[in-house]
């Protein structure tokens, strides 16, 4: 999944001709904190509804203000993962796109749409269970644990890892496209794997997963 096909079709960008009062206009109306300012096709930087408030006179056109902008962008060809790590790390609602050929502006990627291929990558609204495991770095093999949900008639939709703090220990997460886990836990216990939790399509937990999912969705107003 690259940046090209996660552009907004709605989000504007902003000339230096515009004011701050019709940054924030637009920024209420989208539900973004940011906003990218463009002249011409060429790309000046990002400014947010905190930069508008510190100007002294927001009716004035944000061209006549000595601006300290940030510039974070990535470019069309760019992986999804990629495009997460900048605006989990700048903390972003929305991000630029630029033509790797020309360096022109082409679009933005929201956080909403971000969230949105999060859930289809991660196939989130797919029935099936989940598993936890919790391992040793060096205890990792993969293939083990795809031999282990396919000799149980099973197929991984999806598949993360994740570090907890404090913790030399990995957690892996396994969506899979079965409900019944019975199979596929007996069998991980009996290879010695520690499994953390679980959560079947069936149970209250799993329901609970996917309502923290849509609530969050519902926080960013979708």
């Amino acid at each position: 999944m690259l940046a090209k096909d996660l552009l907004s079709e709605i989000i504007p960008a902003i000339k230096t001709s515009d004011t701050g009062i019709d940054a924030l206009n637009m920024m209420e109306l989208f539900k973004v904190s940011h906003l990218p300012i463009v002249n011409n096709k060429e790309f000046l930087g990002l400014i947010s509804d905190k930069d508008i408030y510190d100007l002294n006179l927001a009716d004035e056109s944000i061209g006549n203000h000595g601006l300290s902008l940030i510039r974070p962008f990535v470019y069309s060809h760019q992986h999804f993962f990629e495009i997460i790590d900048i605006v989990t790390n700048m903390k972003l609602t929305l991000v630029p796109v630029l033509n790797a050929k020309n360096n022109e502006y082409i679009g933005v990627i929201t956080l909403t749409e971000l969230v949105h291929s999060f859930a289809n990558f991660t196939s989130v609204d797919q029935h099936g269970g989940i598993i936890v495991l919790e391992l040793n770095q060096n205890d990792y093999f993969l293939s083990q644990i795809t031999q282990i949900v396919e000799g149980n008639d099973a197929k991984i939709l999806s598949l993360y890892i994740t570090s907890p703090a404090e913790s030399t220990k990995l957690e892996l997460t396994i969506k899979l496209n079965v409900s019944d886990l019975a199979g596929i836990i007996q069998t991980f216990n009996r290879y010695n794997y520690n499994i953390k939790e679980t959560f079947s399509h069936d149970d209250i937990e799993d329901t609970l997963f996917k309502n923290r999912y849509e609530s969050f969705l519902n926080y960013l107003n979708i």
